[in-house]
């Protein structure tokens, strides 16, 4: 199983509590793990569902979205939490 562990958001965007400014995700359980980017992530997790995890529980799997501006990125399986888990990870 591959988890996300860490993000990065864009510039400016430090604070920000929505998924689409998220800019790249650290894997772990990955062939190479580094930070990917949301589009890559986006296109993965779509033709392999469940395959990513946010590392923090429940561990929701990572599922693709697209923003209204047609930007592909990764959001994780509503839970009833007020924010996605994605975004309460570590900030790199």
């Amino acid at each position: 199983m591959m988890y996300a562990t860490k993000i990065t958001m864009r510039s400016g965007c430090n604070n920000s509590n929505k998924c689409e400014e998220i800019d790249s995700i650290y894997l772990t359980g990955a062939k190479e793990e580094q930070f990917y980017a949301k589009a890559v992530l986006h296109d993965y997790v779509k033709t392999n569902p469940d395959s990513i995890q946010v590392n923090l529980s429940p561990y929701p799997s990572l599922v693709p979205a697209v923003s209204s501006k047609g930007e592909k990125y990764v959001h994780s399986k509503a839970d009833g939490t007020a924010n996605d888990n994605l975004l309460k990870l570590p900030r790199v």
